[in-house]
This record gives C-alpha cells, sequence and structure tokens, in this order.
C-alpha cells in the first residue's frame, strides 16, 4: 500500500497573531510553528496504521519553504518512511492542491490523506481540490476506516448522523476526530528521522489565483454585564437590545 500524507505547518495556538505592510501580510517574527494538529494526530497516524497493517509505504509531502523541515521532520520521526517538501510559498489552498496533485499523478498512490483543515484558515478545501486535480474519489470528514485489500469501508458525520461509504483505491481522504489517536514520537523516531531522506523539489508552475488584501484581528472581548437575581426585565431587556439573542 502507497501511501501519501499531506501535512502543513500552522502557528502554535499559544503564539501572538500580528500582521505587517499595513495589515496585508501575516507578522511571522517570533512565531512558533506545529504541524497542523489534524494532520498529525488522525491523519498521519491512520496512515502509519495502514502500512503497518498491510504493509507498504508513507510519504509525507508540504508546501512551502525551508522553515517547514522541522515539522517535515516530526512527521518522519513519528513513523513516516520518507518526506517530499515543494519549495513554494503556500499561497492558497488551490496553489497547494494542484502543487501537490501535480506531483502525485506520476507516483501512483493507493490512498492520499489530508487532515479535515488546518487550525489557521479553517478553508477543509485542499482535500477536495486534490481529488478533483487528480480525478479521484473523495471522502470528507472520515471518522473510521476499515481496510480489506483494496476496498474501504469509511464513516463520516453528516448533519443529524452518519453515513458509511464503499469505495476502492486509490482516493483522497479528510481525517476527522477518532480516524486515530495521537502518537508522540519516542527517540528512536526521532533519531531515525535524521537519516531519512526529504526531497526538496521545485514547484510546477502554476498561479495562485486569490490575494490577501488585508488582515484583521477579531474584536476584543467586551466586559461583562452584571444583572441582579431578581431583576428580570432587565436581563430580558439586553438579551434583546444589546446581545440580540432573542
Amino acid at each position: 500500500m502507497k501511501i501519501l500524507v499531506c501535512i502543513s505547518k500552522v502557528p502554535d495556538t499559544t503564539s501572538k497573531i500580528t500582521f505587517t505592510d499595513g495589515n496585508t501580510k501575516f507578522n511571522e517574527d517570533g512565531i512558533t510553528w506545529i504541524m497542523n494538529p489534524t494532520d498529525e494526530w488522525y491523519a498521519l497516524v491512520r496512515a502509519i496504521e495502514v502500512k503497518e497493517a498491510a504493509g507498504g509505504s508513507v510519504t509525507v509531502i508540504s508546501v512551502g519553504d525551508a522553515s517547514s523541515d522541522q515539522v517535515i521532520r516530526k512527521a518522519l520521526a513519528i513513523g513516516a518512511d520518507d518526506a517530499v517538501r515543494i519549495d513554494a510559498n503556500p499561497t492558497d489552498a488551490y496553489f497547494v492542491a494542484s502543487q501537490i496533485a501535480e506531483y502525485a499523478k506520476t507516483q501512483g498512490y493507493d490512498l492520499i490523506f489530508t487532515g479535515k483543515e488546518t487550525i489557521n484558515y479553517n478553508g477543509s478545501v485542499v482535500g477536495g481540490m486534490l481529488a478533483e486535480f487528480l480525478e479521484l474519489p473523495y471522502v470528507s470528514l472520515a471518522t473510521n476506516m476499515e481496510l480489506n485489500g483494496s476496498t474501504a469501508t469509511i464513516e463520516r458525520e453528516i448533519e443529524g448522523g452518519k453515513e458509511i461509504l464503499e469505495l476502492n483505491t486509490p482516493f483522497v481522504i479528510s481525517a476527522n476526530k477518532g480516524l486515530a489517536e495521537q502518537r508522540i514520537p519516542n527517540m528512536r523516531g526521532i533519531m531515525m528521522a535524521r537519516k531519512k531522506p526529504l526531497n526538496v523539489v521545485a514547484a510546477a508552475a502554476t498561479d495562485a489565483p486569490t490575494e490577501v488584501l488585508n488582515y484583521s484581528a477579531p474584536d476584543p472581548r467586551s466586559a461583562c454585564k452584571y444583572v441582579e437575581a431578581d431583576n428580570m426585565t432587565e436581563l430580558v431587556r439586553l438579551l434583546h437590545e444589546e446581545a440580540k439573542v432573542i
């Protein structure tokens, strides 16, 4: 089983987010980068579990510059066999998906995993775009997957319930909570990761169809208003006129 896992670097959730150049660029100074959690905890770990059960190999792929290498090495430490970094600035989801597709289309992967979304943009669109570029079936938000040879039975959450699908490889799947359990790299994995190949490839000639015009931080939280327990009239007025929830 030949498996590809798409990963990306994202700011650590404790990082202070600011913008530069008139709020048109994300300020990377002082940012701690981590692997996108759903890529790591669910997509990568489930891919490794499939390899352990059925044999084969797991390759991780990321679009980015050399600052992504530390994150990629962590994926190798967790258990990926090798890695590919497409040397380009990941300007938008379309560009990322097209770059990965351009590389993957000649590699013959049986399974391609993505996390359900990144925690910095929460777009949840790279997996679908990638599947479209590769003309492969796509299953989003998978919470369980069982493989029997080349046939997969996948469970995914839908509004009001669950959906169970059956399809044959190859396909693209986005991983949601429940698909796997997080793994912590051990010392042996960390040492071995240093020797595993990380191949840097040039980006394909693809333009990004969008550009960022402006970033803005969310409005600061307003102070709490306290209402006496016996003043229900005032509470109702505030909920109706100010909070506008009733």
